[in-house]
């Protein structure tokens, strides 16, 4: 077309000069990596720094709660030589409780930095695709029909054992309204071409849901109306051992599909068209993106509630930890930060010999907010409007 110069493979236009760079994006070739930079050894370190994070927060989780147990009798237990009056505290609730933790913000956080990804948008969330409002009217028609099936997330694994089939009812139904949110979506998706409009269209449709749970709500007994509500604080106390290999199993599968998306992901983030000289299937990558998003976020609101703020924030602070926003890098990172700060979310959730549970969306709203906030407004490259 007259007047049109594209970049060929390497990044060069036709005139052997290299696109403009865009401001608050990276250019072609860049890799958007933060202003002072890491070396290969220097990201290496705040990974395996990371990991050793996550390990160090997961054993706290299950020492810490309404009963503190001693780190070595929690590793004993764990061995199969601990104090047996101990074994049902630390086997049946509190791991169970902690690799949820874990699951819920390394999928949130992955699933967060791929629709951030896809939409070019430091706000953008993965319950911005609907699925979120999907699980919620599954669960608000199945607890109207008067199973009353939501109240086993709010008394943790005990509870969900003794309910067992109404809690796999439950979260069968937020599955399948997640489910069929995201099919019609990625319906609505084969008539868009332009990402934004994408995004407007989840943002509606998620609104319109939204209106009818709340109208099956006005109209539904009050203590009905009240379990819901209670579910949709969140919780990652309902979680027991028996449903750990499904909700892993599901996450992990999610988690893998981001691992093998990363040259893609790259190649977005200069625009639909520059990924497409790249020789990237645009429309096929951002299908894949909707459908694993969607069923990373999805899984975890169905067992867990709709979790806010971990979606959103985890990608920022992987960035700053790793200081680049190549995927294969930033991927790992998400993952691991998501863990952290989701196991950080648990222990501060159950403050030790208090007896009080914190609903999970309090204490990521009132506590991690803020965190994250002062982190960001300290960073020069996020004060400077930079998240790519």
């Amino acid at each position: 077309m007259t007047g049109t110069v594209r970049p060929d493979r390497d990044g060069r236009t036709a005139g052997g000069a290299r696109p403009r760079r865009i401001a608050g994006r990276p250019g072609a070739g860049d890799t958007g990596d933060h202003p002072a930079g890491r070396s290969g050894t220097g990201v290496a370190l705040v990974l395996a720094g990371l990991g050793v994070a996550v390990v160090a927060a997961f054993a706290l989780a299950v020492t810490l709660g309404s009963v503190t147990i001693p780190l070595g009798d929690t590793v004993g237990s764990l061995l199969g030589a601990g104090d047996t009056r101990l074994d049902v505290l630390i086997r049946d609730v509190r791991v169970p409780r902690a690799v949820t933790a874990a699951l819920v913000g390394a999928g949130l956080g992955a699933a967060g930095l791929l629709t951030q990804t896809l939409f070019r948008n430091p706000l953008a969330e993965p319950y911005v695709l609907g699925v979120s409002a999907g699980a919620g009217l599954g669960v608000a028609l199945y607890v109207t029909a008067g199973t009353g099936a939501v109240a086993v997330f709010a008394t943790g694994g005990l509870g969900a054992a003794q309910s067992g089939v109404s809690r796999l009812g439950s979260v069968g139904a937020a599955a399948l309204g997640a489910a069929v949110l995201l099919a019609l979506v990625l319906l609505l998706s084969r008539w868009t071409r332009s990402t934004v409009t994408l995004l407007v269209v989840g943002v509606m449709v998620g609104s319109v849901v939204t209106s009818v749970v709340s109208l099956l709500l006005v109209w539904t007994d009050p203590r009905t109306a009240q379990q819901y509500l209670v579910w949709g604080l969140g919780s990652v106390d309902g979680v027991a051992n028996t449903d750990l290999p499904v909700l892993g199993g599901i996450v992990a599968a999610g988690l893998l599909g981001v691992a093998l998306l990363a040259k893609p992901l790259d190649a977005l983030l200069l625009g639909d068209d520059y990924a497409a000289t790249m020789g990237v299937d645009v429309a096929r990558v951002r299908g894949v993106v909707l459908v694993v998003a969607a069923v990373l976020a999805g899984t975890v609101t169905a067992f867990c509630g709709p979790v806010g703020f971990l979606g959103i924030a985890v990608p920022h602070l992987a960035r700053l930890a790793v200081g680049t926003s190549r995927h294969r890098v930033l991927v790992p990172a998400t993952v691991l930060t998501g863990a952290l700060v989701g196991l950080a979310c648990a222990i501060v959730g159950h403050p030790p010999g208090t007896g009080t549970v914190l609903p999970l969306n309090v204490v990521t709203s009132l506590v991690g907010a803020p965190v994250v906030i002062v982190v960001l407004l300290r960073s020069r490259r996020f004060a400077a409007g930079s998240v790519g």
